[in-house]
Order: C-alpha cells, then structure tokens, then sequence
C-alpha cells in the first residue's frame, strides 16, 4: 500500500483546459488518486460557488478558494480570512471616482457596484460560468466579503497598490485583478490544511499554471507546473508537466510516481 500523500490543483489552465472542460484522463487520473486513499484539494483563485459543478463531478469536498482566504475540509470552513471592510468602502470610492468597477465576492455570491459595465461581462465571460454579477453597490455592508474584483487596464491598478496596504493585488485578466488581504495567498490556506491534516512536507503535491499559484508551488516540496504556464511559474516548480491540453495532470502525476 503507497503512503497517502495531499494533491491540491488549480482549476483554470490545470484541471480544466483553455475551453474550460474537464479532460478525460484527467478526470480519471483523480478518480484513480482518490480510490488509491490518497486526499484530493482543490487550490483555486475561484470563489466556491465558482467550481460547485466540478467538485461534484470528481466527488472533491476540500478546498481553498479565493487564493487561500475560504478554506474548507470535508464541507466544513476551516478558515476565512475576510477583507478589511473599510479600507474596501474607501477603495470603492476611489475606483467609483475613475470609472473603475468593482464586484464583491463572499462565499455565496458576487455583486457589481454598478449595473453594467463591459470590463465586468469581458472578464467573467472567459471564466464560462452560468452566474453574472447582480447590481448591489451595497452588497459589502454587514457581511464578510473575501475578496473583490477591480476592473481597470493593466498599470491602471498601482494607483490603488500605493494606496492601500491592507490589501493585495493579482492581475488575473487584462482588465481585471483580485483584490485579496494582504499576504492571503493559497500557500497560507495551504498551510492551515496541512496543519489540521497532518501530511509530511515529502507527502505533499502541487499543480498549478498562474501567477497566483507560484507561492504555492514554492511552499509545497514536490511542485508541478503546467506545461502551458509561463515561464516565471516554471521557475516556480520542481517539475514541469506537459499541457493542460497534452494530458499534462495524468504524465505530471505519473513523473512524480502517484500514478
């Protein structure tokens, strides 16, 4: 019997490919982790009701969402990490100011700050989910909110990165960046998942492709990058897989001998 070991992935460019589907062996591959007892995460820039499909097709209870700030194990919240909400009421203004939008995001929903704009039906398209952002300018009062979406062209967020501290900024599309507390990351809701889990650092996996995966691919030991990620996230890994289109999880988990 192998020893068990934790796997946490990616969703976008690692689990699921360009067009946002599922491949085969790839949906096999985990299939075959889990019936081997190994512990299969999701580690995920995405909010929970963002991936609730797809954690129903591969029959995967335990996450880390929003690049480590809602964590859950076996259905129940481990950890949240919520963002400052008033430092976020003064970032709305400011962004409101510039034309800038805003959607807040907590672990049930996401709501724009105002009722359209086409930097919010850009971005959310690519992510090729059924839900669009309601108007709700007031969605972040009384409620803990773990991370909030900033659309402006690409420079335009250092204005914001200088001013405000408490948060931190990850471009994830040429108009759109993540706006999480400062120092959240997937490595910290990682951490909290290891801890309560108990897995040696030698028994821990990585797969990731983005830029919000590096500090997860630097803290976990046996890493993996995409082949289809850049070169910095590379950089990032102790090994590189093929694509994401190239069966890239089956060849990456069998490379570090899961499979």
């Amino acid at each position: 019997m192998m020893e068990r070991s934790v796997i946490f992935f990616d969703i976008d460019g690692t689990l699921l490919n360009h067009d946002k589907e599922l491949p085969s062996s790839t949906k096999e591959a985990i299939f075959e982790l889990k019936e081997q007892g190994h512990e299969v995460a999701i580690a995920t820039g995405r909010a929970p009701f963002m991936f609730e499909d797809l954690r129903k097709e591969l029959d995967i209870r335990t996450f880390v969402s929003y690049n480590g700030q809602y964590v859950v194990l076996n259905n129940e919240v481990l950890y949240a990490n919520p963002l400052n909400i008033s430092s976020l009421e003064k970032l709305t203004e400011a962004a409101l100011h510039n034309n800038h939008p805003v959607v807040f995001m907590d672990h049930e929903d996401m709501k724009a700050n105002v009722p359209e704009h086409n930097y919010i039906k850009e971005s959310i398209a690519t992510l090729k989910i059924s839900r669009f952002p309601a108007h709700d300018p007031h969605y972040y009062k009384g409620r803990e909110l773990y991370q909030t979406l900033l659309f402006c062209p690409e420079g335009e967020e250092q204005q914001y990165e200088q001013e405000f501290k408490d948060f931190d900024f990850v471009r994830w599309h040429p108009v759109s960046v993540d706006i999480l507390p400062k120092g959240g990351s997937k490595a910290k809701g990682i951490e909290k998942l290891v801890e309560k889990l108990g897995f040696p650092e030698e028994r821990q996996y990585a797969f990731g492709d983005g830029l919000n995966d590096i500090e997860m691919l630097l803290a976990i030991k046996n890493s993996v990058a995409m082949g289809n990620a850049e070169e910095l996230v590379k950089a990032s890994a102790k090994y590189v897989t093929k694509s994401v289109e190239d069966d890239g999880i089956l060849h990456g988990l069998q490379m570090v001998g899961l499979l």
